[in-house]
């Protein structure tokens, strides 16, 4: 649930004027409708309140030709929801009222167990409880399955989970938590990401908004750059990003070449209001990175 402001209200402040509007979002339902959009094949795998808002996500993600056979259903606790500010330089704050999302449990994972162990790849963020993602990120593991981790929100996590993490992608918050290091510059980001690379992933993404991305690797060390836009709302940048991301390395593109197709999708979809709403096409991005290759790169 979205007010468009001025600008962010401070505590104890009121804001007339904004402008109201509602759409299906959470971190991981946004980056399965963009890694669909983006001609993924993508199983989600969530849980979901007995209520309104939870058969209207299901509904939807049929629509975008997503399969739902192991979206759960929580009797008790009502689906997630977020409460968005989002102000006039696009720039948001964000509240959420967890729900079922927080009961997702390794059981409530365990028919899905043959589909996460003969996946190209899986993504999974930190809006479920991480011993969740711990024991998805095992499963994978055991079957040489990629696993991309967008650390968000920002957590402690056990080094035992860090190993099993093909690629992380914290924005520049999340990388300062991950590694203690106070990101002020390329080179502090640099610092930053290498520490987090030593607990046992094998690539670290920082993704900076309108910088674009650090990728470090055992072989990278390289920043590439976002296209310019003007942005309307950051909302779901983060989560198209990682959407896209984990669409071309399942199509095994290079990494450099993936972040790069990720930035320039998350690049179009802060173009736009809404969280799912704003993912574009596969169409869009191609055509988007054709127009700017000579431009950025």
């Amino acid at each position: 649930m979205v007010i468009k402001a001025d600008h962010l209200p401070q505590a104890g402040e009121t804001i007339l004027g904004g402008t109201f509007f509602m759409n299906a979002g959470g971190k991981g339902a946004n980056q399965a409708v963009a890694a669909a959009r983006l001609n993924g094949s993508v199983i989600f795998i969530a849980k979901t309140g007995d209520d309104i808002f939870g058969r209207q996500s299901i509904q939807l993600f049929e629509e975008e030709g997503i399969n739902t056979k192991y979206i759960v259903t929580d009797p008790v606790n009502p689906s997630g929801v977020a409460l968005i500010t989002v102000d006039r330089n696009a720039e948001n704050c964000i509240v959420v009222a967890s729900g079922a999302n927080a009961t997702l449990s390794p059981q409530d994972l365990n028919e899905a167990r043959d589909e996460i162990s003969k996946a190209a790849i899986i993504l999974m963020q930190l809006e479920i409880p991480v011993e969740t993602v711990a024991w998805a990120a095992d499963v994978a593991s055991l079957n040489n399955v990629k696993v991309i981790l967008n650390p968000a929100p920002a957590c402690e996590l056990p080094d035992s989970l860090m190993k099993n993490i093909s690629v992380i992608t914290p924005n520049e918050t999340e990388a300062e938590m991950l590694s203690g290091i106070k990101i002020t510059d390329p080179e502090s980001a640099i610092s930053a990401g290498k520490i987090i690379k030593d607990k046992g992933v094998e690539i670290v993404i920082i993704t900076l908004g309108a910088k674009g991305a650090l990728v470090i690797s055992d072989t990278i060390i390289e920043m590439i750059p976002a296209p310019f836009v003007k942005a309307v709302d950051t909302t779901a940048g983060g989560d198209v990003f990682n959407g896209a991301l984990a669409v071309s390395l399942s199509e095994n593109m290079p990494v450099i070449e993936a972040v790069r197709f990720a930035c320039h999708a998350a690049a179009i979809s802060v173009t736009r209001l809404g969280a799912q709403a704003s993912a574009p096409f596969r169409n869009e991005v191609e055509l988007f990175m054709k127009e700017s290759l000579n431009k950025y790169y």
